[in-house]
């Protein structure tokens, strides 16, 4: 197969010139968690569990729209962009069921994607394992392959889900990731990475369920594939891999005491049952659960709360008509009692634990550590995945993404690494993303934190603007540095996910148009990347996000894009829009630029910026200074730049108007094509460098102050 890029000996992408590509794009797309048909968004209750029957046709967007969008995606120098995708959207009809329609679909949206000259990596996305446990991803049949009845979820708390909120506007911000450390979620991750071991007793069609789950997971992702692949026209020149598993999780593998919160559970919000009252919650108690809030330091307890009153249980009964989809259950494992306890790790009569070890010995008898839990479990899952993708395509790309902010595995040691290999972590400035604040004054070193750094925590802060963005830029040099040292130098690194919500401050900006915390809180991720030389796929675009619900899934709002910041070219809101003059850059303003680009982005200005697209040799340094709209680029070249090989740069007419611009370059000669907001520069080789600094219309510097700056002298 044609590929568009490879990877060399340094971990470098190359293309056919040999030249250094970086990959910078988005997620596409945030609303692809959700089905088209009904549309049922997260705070919908109505058909929320007619989840046979969906469709996600029409996810990202409908296709007579997709031109616009990727037009306007392509047009910020997006290069790349991270496909989201869900089992559910593949396999919600029944095990083996596939919805070709999706398929089809999909396939039409990629041929635009290629047509708008875009890289493309496949993620099949989860969060907490699925929309009925308050996230998305796996089809709603898995719940009850694993005995589990997801309309009980509500009332036992096994999940928080927002569709089943009773007053959707008040739920929680960002409580759902603490479903991850809730019943349903502990269950189905500990079953899918290591059922073997721990739930030897749950059989379907003569496998045990960590196989069942397991094999078709892989299947239908394979299966997806070969379609995709089998058209023709989608080959290594567009999709250039797939990914393995949008943050995994491990359960309850390593967990020592049922009774405590583990180490690695960090986040705490509204009520957090231990492992042992999720299971008795689930099992019908009623108890009285502690409640947390999550303040400036993180986690505290703020009292307790009754839970599940009525006395229900997020098991199926033991008469529930097993035959719905077709699978045969061994009789050794029954409905209507908590597989945990058919296993004997507590005793469903009186609450009392039997066996406080048992997630954290293997069937083998060998013990298993919370850290030995990924090396034993989740690298057999991704050695799977890698050997089945590559007998579709001997040499896809593979994106390899281990649990969210874990260390990754030691692939080298353990003999699971595969060459053409990317290493894709995922990282967000998590007080920032809780609170829904950017604060200039102080932050913490969350890496340094959960890697033991520390005696104590407060000895993470970071106090002062230009304190917190070194912060962020030195733990993803950390992520960075933890991949080339446990998989190797040869594999690269690229951010899946980074991003920032919008609607910080109780949606201060969506009243009054001032988006300085975005911007502010925008440009300091940036810095991170760019001082890091990472490549990166921000979260996210969402066609559907509106000031009112978000990105539609659990509050969040984290869309580059918006419908409700939409503003037509004549300067004319759109019903529910504000005018966004306030964060648009004064040189911006000022020469009156075609806006079509820019219109719906919120903080503009952070990440619409020049950046390095093809390199002749090997970047050395990068950056872009917003206030003086500097972009800096050092490079060290084996070779020249060759006539029809340059190297390019995305040069946006939002930051340099009108092709006003002042070139400072370190030999050679250099062009720029305004129509394609690119700057080609033929240079020689050794180390060169390059400098483009806005200007005026009047060939003057850019020295009026942005609104940006303007804020930072107050």
């Amino acid at each position: 197969m044609v590929y568009a890029l490879r990877i060399d000996d340094a971990g470098q992408f190359r293309d056919d010139h040999n030249r250094v590509v970086t990959l910078r794009g988005v997620n596409l797309a945030a609303d692809s968690k959700l089905p088209q048909t009904p549309d049922v968004r997260s705070h919908m209750s109505d058909q929320f569990f007619e989840g046979d029957t969906v469709s996600f046709v029409g996810r990202p967007f409908a296709l007579e729209d997709a031109d616009s969008h990727l037009k306007r995606i392509r047009s910020w120098g997006f290069n790349t962009l991270r496909y989201v995708y869900t089992w559910e959207a593949l396999e919600h009809a029944g095990p083996g069921k596939y919805d070709e329609a999706f398929i089809d679909f999909t396939i039409q949206v990629l041929l635009k994607i290629k047509a708008h000259g875009f890289f493309v990596y496949m993620d099949p996305h989860q969060d907490v394992w699925s929309r009925f446990s308050g996230g998305s991803g796996a089809p709603m049949w898995t719940l009850y392959a694993a005995g589990l009845n997801p309309h009980k979820f509500a009332t036992t708390q096994a999940a928080l889900v927002h569709n089943m909120w009773p007053e959707p506007e008040s739920f929680p911000k960002m409580m759902w990731p603490t479903n991850y450390d809730r019943l349903a979620c502990q269950v189905m991750f500990t079953l899918f990475f290591a059922g073997r071991d721990f739930a030897p007793r749950a059989i379907l069609d003569g496998v045990n369920i960590q196989d069942y789950l397991q094999d078709h997971f892989l299947a239908a992702i394979a299966y997806f594939a070969e379609r995709v692949y089998a058209h023709g026209e989608l080959d290594g020149r567009t999709i250039l891999g797939w990914e393995t598993m949008n943050e995994p999780f491990l359960g309850l593998i390593g967990h020592a005491d049922l009774t405590t919160y583990p180490a690695t559970q960090k986040l705490q919000s509204y009520t957090s049952p231990t492992a042992l009252d999720s299971m008795k919650l689930g099992s019908g108690y009623t108890l009285d659960v502690p409640t947390f809030g999550f303040g400036s330091f993180g986690s505290y307890k703020t009292g307790s709360q009754v839970v599940n009153s009525e006395g229900d249980s997020a098991w199926l009964p033991a008469d529930y008509d097993d035959s719905r989809y077709g699978w045969q259950r061994d009789d050794g494992w029954k409905l209507g009692t908590c597989l945990w306890a058919q296993h004997g790790v507590w005793n469903p009569d009186d609450g009392t634990l039997l066996r406080p070890d048992h997630f954290t010995m293997a069937a083998d008898g060998t013990k298993v550590g919370h850290g030995d839990g990924m090396d034993r479990y989740f690298v057999p899952y991704w050695v799977r995945f890698a050997t089945r993708m590559r007998q579709i395509v001997p040499d896809m790309l593979l994106f390899m993404q281990p649990p969210a902010f874990d260390v990754p595995p030691h692939l080298e040691k353990l003999g699971a690494k595969f060459p053409q290999m990317v290493y894709s972590p995922h990282f967000y400035d998590g007080l920032t993303l809780i609170r829904k604040h950017w604060s200039r004054w102080w932050n913490v070193d969350v890496i340094g934190v959960l890697r033991g750094r520390y005696l104590s925590p407060m000895f993470a802060l970071r106090f002062g603007e230009t304190s917190i963005r070194n912060c962020l830029r030195d733990q993803l040099a950390a992520i960075r540095k933890e991949g080339v040292e446990r998989i190797g130098p040869d594999v690269p690194c690229i951010m899946g996910e980074l991003g920032i919500p919008y609607d910080m401050d109780d949606k201060k900006a969506y009243s009054d148009g001032d988006y300085q915390a975005q911007i502010r809180a925008m440009d300091a991720n940036c810095f991170a990347v760019e001082d890091n030389g990472l490549h990166v796929t921000w979260w996210a675009y969402t066609a559907v996000n509106t000031h009112q619900w978000g990105d539609s899934w659990n509050g969040e709002d984290l869309s580059l894009w918006s419908l409700s910041d939409l503003r037509n070219h004549a300067g004319v809101d759109t019903p529910g829009s504000v005018r966004l003059a306030a964060s648009k850059p004064y040189a911006y303003a000022e020469t009156g630029a075609d806006i079509s680009a820019v219109a719906g982005t919120r903080a503009s200005e952070a990440f619409i910026r020049p950046s390095p697209l093809h390199t002749v040799g090997v970047p050395q340094a990068c950056g872009f200074d917003l206030l003086t709209a500097t972009f800096s680029l050092v490079v060290y070249a084996d070779e020249p730049a060759k006539e029809g090989a340059p190297t390019e740069v995305y040069v946006p007419d939002y930051h340099f108007p009108n092709g006003d611009i002042l070139v400072e370059a370190s030999s050679g000669r250099w062009d720029l094509d305004r129509t394609g907001q690119r700057l080609y520069w033929w240079h020689d080789d050794g180390r060169q460098s390059i400098k483009i600094v806005g200007m005026r219309g009047n060939q003057t510097p850019l020295t009026a102050p942005t609104p940006c700056e303007t804020a930072c002298q107050a």
